[in-house]
C-alpha cells in the first residue's frame, strides 16, 4: 500500500491441477464496476526437478501475454534461497541483476535480526513497488 492506504499491487494465487501460479494486478484486482483487471505479471514456482536446467532458479516471472504476444519466454528469473533471504532477480534477456534480497546482519554483539529483517536492493530504473511485490510473491510461494 502507499502512504494513503491505497493498494499498489494485489496478488492472487491460481491453482490449476498440481501447478500453482500467482497473478499480480496493479492496484486492486477489480475495478469499481466489478470487472476484473488484466494482471501486470504472473509468477510460477520452479518445481520441475527432473528437467531443471538450473536448480538455483526459485521462480520465473513473466508479463501478461495479451500485452506482449510476441514474448513467450520468461522475463525475470529469481535465483538463490528465499529461506536464507539471499536472492537475485535477473532479467533473462540481458542477464542483468535488477534487484536483490540480502539478509541484514547485526553489527552489535548479542543482537540477532530475524528473517523478517532484510535489505531489498533495487537497481536504478527498476520499479521499487514492483520489486517489493516480488518479495511478497516469494513469501507466498515459500511460506
Amino acid at each position: 500500500m502507499d502512504a494513503c492506504g491505497k493498494p499498489l499491487h494485489t496478488l492472487h494465487r491460481k491453482k490449476k491441477r498440481f501447478v500453482k501460479n500467482w497473478v499480480v494486478f496493479d492496484g486492486e484486482a477489480e475495478e469499481r464496476n466489478g470487472k476484473r483487471k488484466k494482471p501486470i505479471y504472473c509468477g510460477k514456482k520452479n518445481v520441475n526437478l527432473l528437467l531443471q536446467r538450473n536448480p538455483n532458479v526459485l521462480a520465473r516471472v513473466f508479463g501478461d501475454s495479451d500485452s506482449h504476444p510476441e514474448r513467450k519466454e520468461y522475463g525475470l528469473v529469481i535465483q538463490g534461497s528465499y529461506q536464507r533471504r539471499s536472492c537475485k532477480v535477473v532479467d533473462e534477456d540481458s542477464g542483468e541483476v535488477v534487484a536483490e534480497i540480502k539478509k541484514k546482519d547485526a553489527n552489535i554483539k548479542g543482537i540477532s535480526f530475524g528473517l523478517e529483517v532484510f535489505h531489498l536492493i533495487v537497481r536504478p530504473g527498476f520499479n521499487p513497488a514492483f520489486a517489493m511485490s516480488l518479495v511478497l510473491l516469494l513469501d507466498q510461494m515459500f511460506t
